[in-house]
């Protein structure tokens, strides 16, 4: 049984650098903005990298605050409504708070048939959440999607690089239990 496969080549983002459970204030997004080496003292918007500003942010808090996204439009002199437009249109950009781990379940063909119905409803009953909501804990972010490209692993997961393959229900709940273990917290 292929048990987990750790497709990561940097390291994890630093524990001081996700607040979990905590919305960061005003002070602390400009403080870290001040940080943001992309973030221009440039005199053209030409020279501006907006996406990489846009990633750092998210980076650091896990998503983007509407306070961050209008310094950072004040700071770039881009109209905010360009830069909501550059983040509504990359899936990979969040305007609102997700968890620490991201849990993406395959229900593409193979894993439909291996049983895919059954580990979704595992997920949604382990974490208490259905697809496309956060934990309450803000540990875990949950989201079925059409097809991870692992087709020999189905049933398949992935939380955050890591991908498990081969799941039953069972093993679903010991992955889950895994991740808040080692986050310090019991399971809900």
């Amino acid at each position: 049984m292929i048990d987990r496969i750790d497709t990561t080549d940097k390291k994890p983002p630093a524990e001081a650098g996700t607040n979990a459970g905590v919305l960061p204030g005003k002070q602390e997004i400009l403080q870290f903005l001040d940080t943001v080496s992309e973030l221009p003292r440039a005199a053209s918007r030409a020279d501006i990298n907006l996406i990489a500003i846009l990633q750092a942010v998210q980076e650091r808090f896990g998503y983007l605050p509407a306070e961050a996204l209008e310094e950072i439009a004040r700071r770039t002199r881009t109209p905010l409504s360009r830069v909501y437009g550059v983040v509504s249109f990359y899936a990979q950009l969040y305007t609102k708070p997700r968890g620490k781990h991201t849990v993406r379940c395959c229900r593409g063909t193979a894993c439909h048939v291996k049983g895919a119905s059954k580990v979704i409803d595992m997920i949604r009953r382990t974490l208490g959440v259905e697809d496309g909501q956060t934990t309450p804990d803000m540990l875990f972010y949950f989201e079925s999607i059409a097809c991870l490209g692992t087709c020999f692993l189905a049933p398949v997961m992935m939380i955050d690089d890591e991908y498990y393959g081969e799941l039953t229900p069972q093993r679903v709940e010991q992955v889950l239990a895994g991740y808040r273990t080692r986050a310090g917290r019991k399971n809900q």
